[in-house]
Parts: C-alpha cells; structure tokens; sequence
C-alpha cells in the first residue's frame, strides 16, 4: 500500500475519496463546504483503522507544526541508534542459555526475533489483512446482514464464501472490504 500513508473516506457507505492525507482532507473540504451536516468517516488504509483528520490544518502547518517530541541534549556515552530498553521475563534456565551465547543476551534475542519475523512473515501478512479488514468492517458493516458469517469466513480464509456473504452490501464498502481483505486470501501460510 505504498510508502505514503494513504486512507479512504466514506460518506455514509458510498467512497467518498481515496489517497494521500493532504487529497482526502481536500476532498471532505468540498463536501462539507456544499453539505456541511455530511457524515464522513477516514480509515487507514494500512491498518483498516477509523482515523481523525483536524481540517483546518494545511500541508504547510502541518510540516513547520513544532515538533512535540523534543530531542534531549547528547548524553555521554554511545548515541541512540533506535533502540528501546523494554522488560521482557524469563526463566533462569533461558537466562542461563542467553548467558552463553556469543555477543550476549541482546545479540541473541534480537537474532532470534529477526529469525521468527523471517520465517513467519506469510502468516504475518495473513493475520495483518484479517485484522484491517475486520476492523473496517467492524465500523462500517456491523449491523450488515451476515457480518458475523463474513468474519468467520474472513478468519477461516474461505474467499468465495465471504464475496458471498459481502454481496449484498453497499458496493463501496464491498468493495473497499475485498481489497483490504486480499492479503488474507491470496497468501500461504
């Protein structure tokens, strides 16, 4: 879905706009400047997830908008490469092991993860296209006839049957819900 952030807006179950930030804000602009009592809602369409725009904002506000995360002033020592110190707990027995690995605990888990993201990445994109899908459909199809079932064939991967049980929606919504829902189909685990 692109390096750009990108989102989609409905105005009740009819696509109202679908592109970058700065287009969609545009977009809702005009509507509600002829109907200014429209109901609009944006989803990300990376997550599937109902966002907020603030509509007065410009691109130029935006981009010399300070910053609300000040950066600290360089402490002594070794700089900050991204990294986040974070609590994990385990056993002695997995310490003890951690222990023995050459370059140490740290090396080790971050090995490790990166391992499992490798090996695991279809069934990460899988679950990710669920779940932004089931989150779109949560806000705009809830109370369609057979949503439960569509999200049981979503969750199941069963495509024909949740085009099936999606084809009697509104057409946008439909249709947005597919493409978001693509991923959970077209990959194996």
């Amino acid at each position: 879905m692109g390096s750009q952030p990108q989102f989609t807006a409905f105005e009740r179950n009819e696509q109202l706009v679908s592109g970058s930030r700065a287009k969609v804000i545009g977009e809702i602009r005009a509507r509600l400047s002829k109907q200014p009592q429209a109901t609009i809602l944006i989803f990300d369409d990376a997550t599937g997830a109902q966002v907020d725009f603030d509509l007065r904002e410009t691109e130029e506000h935006r981009i010399s908008a300070p910053s609300l995360s000040k950066e600290e002033p360089r402490a002594p020592g070794r700089p900050k490469l991204g990294v986040v110190a974070r609590e994990i707990t385990l056993l002695p027995r997995h310490w003890d092991w951690l222990a023995t690995q050459p370059g140490g605990a740290s090396v080790t888990l971050r090995k490790l993860v990166d391992e499992a993201r490798r090996a695991n990445a279809g069934s990460d994109k899988i679950r990710e296209s669920q779940e932004r899908t089931y989150r779109f459909m949560s806000a705009m199809a809830g109370n369609f006839p057979g949503f439960e079932e569509a999200c049981r064939a979503l969750f199941g991967k069963d495509r024909s049957r949740f085009e099936a049980l999606t084809a009697k929606w509104p057409r946008d919504v439909r249709a947005y819900a597919c493409t978001l829902a693509d991923g959970a189909f077209s990959m194996k685990d």
